[in-house]
């Protein structure tokens, strides 16, 4: 996979907190519901518009 598909950053959104294209949505911010307990499918009901990639994405972009 290649993070750079799904995760982006700019300057102008956000703050320049890295970002799933297309969306506002941060990884930090999938990552900390992820932490919370959320599973795949509560993020995906919750913001339709994520899909499994964006969420693996995240994941890989968030790993040490």
């Amino acid at each position: 996979m290649n993070v750079q598909d799904y995760i982006v950053i700019d300057p102008t959104v956000l703050a320049g907190k890295p970002i799933i294209r297309g969306t506002r949505v941060s990884v930090e911010f999938v990552v900390q519901l992820l932490t919370q307990g959320w599973n795949e499918t509560d993020l995906q009901q919750n913001y339709p518009g994520i899909t499994h990639e964006h969420i693996a994405a995240c994941r890989q972009y968030a790993a040490p």
